[in-house]
């Protein structure tokens, strides 16, 4: 397309994928006040377990100043806002850490109380650009709902952010258990979407040197298997209204696990597959693909040319653009950069949907109110559509850091 071909508009854009938190003492102020006696023990013990990873970009999960001169350096207005810091007498993040045990849950659930109350004070400075999304945990169902609702009536837009129950902890039931339906149905009835982000579900690979190399190689598809476990469970089914999305998770390998599903669905409706005899077998009424399509959302982050090529297949609608502020992985400062490299040479409407359009219908914001901010960043059109030729030595972003390898493999030939 020509540069003639596209409006003096700017793009209003939406990360769908930040991070935020308070700093652990932070939190004391959001605790019931009869925990913090237990929580000034706790905070005597805890240890940063990655304060080198960390280093001093600590301050970018809660400092308003500091976050949104980065956010519009990198021409980002409105952003959904995942959990990151350390909750009260967690050891890890929430969305890294492994649901916990019946004897954890008390003062975890209250660890959670205290980020969802912080966080809905913290979104207040800025409700315009700020999607909270509330956590919950699956433990006890009855109080998942009431978490629920306090999310709802919080305003934290964002929704709730859907645990992965990993196969190995049996004290909490997978998601296709029909006892969730009562949850399903207050998430749904309060309007919310329902979130889950890479990192969750996935199993205790144990002390050994493979662990880490296995949790890197399978969290993607326990990612997935989340997606699944709720299309095959029926969730989307009796509950038709609920909004679903995978975060962090790509959406390349969509096309290819519906393909995969719908085949399966065929067989079981025709009531065997080769040998297997599944004539008494019951399914879902739709193929899976249908309840996709109807239902689900995936939260591309920093996505390369692969998963925007097959838009068209995923659904265009469906794919919201984010940048994993403030991850190291995630495309700050390099977010423009990010968007060349996903979206150059395509429709501007289409861009302008996955920028930020898709989110803003999503979790909605209101375009209106972002717009001048928009106009100041000043993210165009005729910019994002030129191919990226310059890619910075310092990117961080897989897609770019591929980009930059694969730019310097073809120059030495």
């Amino acid at each position: 397309m020509s540069a003639e071909s596209y409006s003096n508009e700017p793009y209003v854009v939406i990360t769908a994928d930040t991070h935020a938190g308070a700093s652990v003492e932070g939190y004391r102020d959001y605790l019931d006040p009869g925990l913090r006696d237990e929580f000034d023990a706790w905070r005597g013990t805890y240890a940063n377990p990655s304060k080198k990873h960390i280093g001093g970009k600590k301050t970018k999960n809660w400092d308003n100043e500091e976050r949104f001169a980065d956010l519009e350096a990198d021409g980002i207005v409105g952003e959904v806002v995942f959990p990151n810091t350390v909750p009260p007498f967690y050891p890890r993040a929430f969305h890294v850490e492994r649901p916990p045990t019946p004897e954890q849950y008390p003062l975890w659930r209250a660890g959670i109380q205290a980020h969802n109350r912080w966080l809905k004070d913290w979104c207040d400075d800025a409700p315009e650009r700020r999607a909270g999304i509330g956590l919950i945990h699956l433990n006890d169902i009855d109080d998942a709902i009431e978490d629920v609702m306090w999310i709802a009536e919080a305003g934290l837009r964002g929704g709730v952010l859907l645990p992965i129950p990993p196969d190995d902890m049996k004290h909490i039931e997978p998601l296709y258990a029909p006892g969730y339906d009562r949850l399903w149905a207050v998430i749904q009835d309060c309007d919310l979407v329902m979130n889950t982000h890479a990192g969750a579900g996935t199993p205790d690979y144990g002390p050994y040197a493979a662990a880490d190399p296995m949790w890197i190689g399978e969290v993607g598809f326990f990612a997935q298997r989340a997606f699944k476990e709720l299309i095959w469970g029926g969730a989307f089914e009796r509950f038709p209204k609920l909004q679903f999305i995978l975060t962090e998770s790509g959406c390349a390998w969509v096309p290819e696990l519906l393909a995969h599903m719908d085949r399966i669905h065929m067989g079981i409706k025709a009531g065997f597959m080769g040998e297997m005899d599944y004539s008494k077998s019951e399914t879902i009424k739709e193929p899976p693909s249908f309840y996709a399509k109807r239902n689900c959302y995936y939260g591309a982050s920093f996505p390369g040319k692969r998963e925007i090529d097959g838009r068209y297949e995923v659904g265009v609608e469906r794919i919201l653009w984010g940048s994993d502020y403030p991850h190291y992985e995630g495309c700050f400062p390099y977010s423009r950069e990010a968007m060349q490299l996903a979206c150059s040479e395509l429709p501007e409407e289409e861009v302008r949907m996955m920028l930020g359009g898709n989110a803003a219908r999503l979790y909605k914001f209101d375009l209106e109110k972002l717009r001048p901010h928009a106009e100041r960043v000043a993210v165009m059109p005729d910019q994002i559509a030129k191919p990226l030729e310059d890619i910075p030595e310092g990117v961080t972003s897989p897609n770019l850091r591929r980009a930059l390898y694969e730019k310097k493999k073809a120059a030495k030939q």
